[in-house]
């Protein structure tokens, strides 16, 4: 049994030892990022651990495959997850009589769904050429277009934000002819 299947079952079985396992090895890295990005300790571990009950209902509905690393993902998750959390907290109304919480089944539901859209993403970029690949990822990363023009010998900015907007038709264009674009858009 490969190292990822391990970890997914002992989160399913509530394995203890593997479980904290998971913490020692995982956790000070999504403590770092939550902290870094105006978050509190308390804050990491309730990601961490929505993220792991996360992880299990989905593996528990589907028995997925994580394609990287088990800790590459779980980190992932951290990290959409502290990001939404950060996006609700600045929609949302501070007075506390009148905050509505959602429903925990609801939110762990949203958050498996932005996972497999983000799952989506990453496998469709990964099918296209390696200089998309590379393009996309300095544009992602939000580097600037004159950096992107050193890098990849353009002409100018304009023919770097052609270049761009031509790989990035690509990438909707794969990820809208997969059958789960439709499935993944409605929800």
């Amino acid at each position: 049994m490969n190292k990822n299947k391990v970890y997914l079952e002992a989160l399913l079985n509530s394995d203890n030892k593997v479980i904290t396992e998971l913490y020692k090895v995982n956790f000070p890295k999504v403590k770092s990022f939550v902290v870094k990005n105006n978050g509190r300790i308390e804050d990491a571990q309730d990601v961490f651990q929505k993220a792991l009950m996360q992880i299990a209902v989905r593996y528990k509905v589907d028995k997925f495959e994580i394609k990287s690393s088990f800790e590459a993902y779980l980190f992932t998750v951290c990290k959409n997850l502290w990001r939404k959390e950060l996006n609700n907290s600045k929609n949302r109304v501070t007075n506390h009589y009148l905050e509505e919480h959602r429903n925990e089944n609801s939110q762990i539901a949203e958050s498996i769904m932005v996972q497999k859209r983000w799952e989506l993403f990453t496998e469709k970029l990964s099918e296209m050429s390696t200089k998309c690949k590379e393009l996309l990822d300095f544009y992602f990363s939000k580097l600037s277009y004159a950096l992107i023009v050193k890098q990849f010998n353009y002409n100018s900015e304009a023919v770097a934000r052609q270049a761009v907007y031509k790989c990035k038709m690509k990438l909707k264009e794969l990820i809208r002819k997969d059958i789960r674009y439709n499935l993944l858009s409605k929800s």
